[in-house]
């Protein structure tokens, strides 16, 4: 073989079976996800640049449309406060850009002032860096297109905005769905550490154990996307009129949403004295049990997010678990670290209580007196 042969080129396997399958569901869950969002943009989109077009007599009302698409965009976060904030940065853009044509006329250099001009007044008015980017493409769109009537353009954004604030009331995203998928993955990668850490106690497995505080450290980013699409489900319900019916249901998730925020900082505790723990390789299969039995309750309260039917049966669960946490009764031969565990499951028993609706006096009752 010639020492200059070119390689063959690399080829990547097409995915079957299985892999296929799955990649295919993915593809269109994706796609049924933004299902509401893809109508709401193009209805929004195509009634702003349609008005202004028919009603304003815009020959080219582009900036009707991008406005538009821009300030609802694909994005978790669809409060009706960031797609105001995104449509004023790009206004801002549009009305500096304009100023510019107007006294100075286009030209790139025209372009280089008016762009340096727009960060600047972008950058001092938030000190959120997408705003000021959004200003910027906007005042080089300004910059670029043919020369029209003073300030059409800015009329052109301003019909954008408010298309997309009429889309965002009267074409509401599912406030719930995704604050609910965000909801149940806290529980389930809650459970995913809960039962390693029971698999190491079992076992008195350490390497095991350190995997479970590692995973017990990830939930915390699963709880601030909850935090983030509830947030937003909760702003999109207070201003479209369809969705008001759902704020108490939302506003219950909240107080979940706190109580699991809790939790998740005592699994972690729990994790670290169980970590402490396995690492004489000794088997506790009694506290092994305990934390199984109180993180099947959990498992209740989770169910209990999407049906608040079966809150008080959660609440049951949860109770009998956190009655018994009385480290001496338990384990009255046990070393002090064995009960140490105990003592960590007390306040997560706790948290688990306030997620079922008690209030933080009540679920204290619960446990009994150390």
């Amino acid at each position: 073989m010639s020492g200059d042969a070119e390689p063959a080129p690399v080829t990547r396997p097409v995915p079957t079976g299985w892999r296929a399958r799955v990649n295919l569901r993915s593809n269109v869950g994706r796609v049924r996800d933004s299902s509401i969002a893809i109508v709401q943009i193009t209805a929004a989109a195509t009634g702003a640049w349609a008005f202004c077009l028919y009603v304003l007599g815009h020959p080219a009302p582009l900036l009707a449309a991008t406005v538009t698409i821009s300030s609802l965009g694909l994005v978790r976060d669809a409060r009706p406060r960031r797609v105001l904030e995104t449509v004023v940065g790009m206004l801002v853009g549009i009305l500096v850009a304009d100023g510019f044509v107007l006294v100075v006329g286009p030209g790139w250099w025209q372009l280089a002032l008016a762009l340096g001009a727009t960060l600047l007044v972008a950058r001092f008015l938030s000190p959120y860096p997408p705003f000021a980017i959004m200003a910027a493409v906007q005042a080089v769109i300004v910059m670029s297109l043919p020369a029209a009537e003073p300030f059409a353009r800015l009329i052109d954004g301003a019909v954008g905005g408010v298309a997309a604030l009429v889309a965002t009331a009267l074409i509401p995203r599912n406030p719930r769905r995704e604050e609910l998928r965000d909801g149940r993955m806290v529980f389930s990668t809650a459970d995913d550490a809960a039962r390693t850490i029971v698999q190491a106690l079992r076992r008195g497995d350490a390497m095991r154990a350190a995997r479970a505080l590692e995973k017990a450290r990830g939930i915390a980013v699963h709880v601030d996307n909850w935090r983030a699409s509830l947030d937003s489900s909760l702003a999109v319900a207070g201003f479209s009129p369809w969705l008001r019916p759902q704020r108490a249901e939302l506003r219950r998730h909240r107080a979940v949403l706190e109580a699991m925020d809790l939790a998740t900082r005592n699994l972690r505790v729990v994790a670290r004295r169980a970590a402490y723990l396995c690492d004489d390789g000794e088997r506790r299969p009694v506290l092994a049990e305990l934390v199984a039995e109180l993180m099947r309750a959990a498992r209740l309260v989770d169910d209990s997010l999407d049906d608040i039917a079966l809150q008080p049966a959660a609440r049951e669960a949860v109770r009998v678990v956190a009655a018994r946490l009385d480290p001496v009764a338990i384990l009255p031969h046990g070393s002090v670290s064995e009960q140490n565990l105990i003592t960590a499951l007390r306040p997560l028993a706790v948290d688990l209580l306030t997620a079922t609706g008690m209030t933080s006096a009540e679920a204290r009752a619960v446990v009994p007196r150390v």
